[in-house]
């Protein structure tokens, strides 16, 4: 636990000196407010005992993004990140529709199907299917109402269904074919 906490507190002091020494990124300031989130995510989520195993994740076959991919026990979880400054238009999280979900889902399959053997089944639970493993979609709203430095977190795990087909198996299991 304090070896989490040195390390966000390095890439903290290492963002802060970044800003002060070198010349602005030429990024918008609500995509800077998204990263930020993110960031803040990633340790938010290895405090509460996720093990992420990808960031950022895109698929060369869909359009679309998995901010974070992760572990929760024995469940593999595609996590969206939605960052806001004030909950005063719409909460984070509404910003995930179906179109939204729908592009999830489809870069998640990719990122199921190109995951080494190794990966795709773990031992212990007897709930898994003979040829998948259990997976879900969670949302993380980052809210910065507060500050920069004191974000809040709502998670909101197995946030939405996914429709059964024939390429992208049952809500919670993964097929391969």
């Amino acid at each position: 636990m304090f070896a989490g906490r040195l390390t966000e507190a390095t890439l903290r002091a290492l963002d802060w000196l970044a800003a002060h020494t070198l010349p602005p990124e030429n990024m918008p300031a609500h995509q800077r407010t998204g990263r930020r989130g993110e960031e803040d995510a990633y340790f938010y989520l290895r405090r509460r005992g996720y093990t992420i195993i990808a960031r950022n994740y895109r698929s060369p076959h869909n359009r679309g993004e998995l901010d974070l991919v992760g572990w929760e026990r024995d469940v593999l979880c595609f996590i969206e990140v939605k960052t806001r400054t004030t909950r005063d238009v719409k909460p984070a999280e509404a910003a995930v529709d179906r179109d939204k979900q729908r592009e999830l889902s489809l870069v998640a399959r990719d990122f199921l199907r190109q995951m080494p053997p190794s990966c795709q089944r773990r031992p212990q639970p007897a709930r898994l299917s003979r040829d998948g493993v259990e997976w879900r979609f969670d949302v993380l709203a980052v809210y910065y109402e507060r500050g920069p430095s004191r974000p809040s977190f709502e998670l909101f795990q197995n946030a939405f269904p996914v429709s059964y087909n024939r390429k992208f198996g049952n809500r919670g299991r993964a097929d391969y074919y």
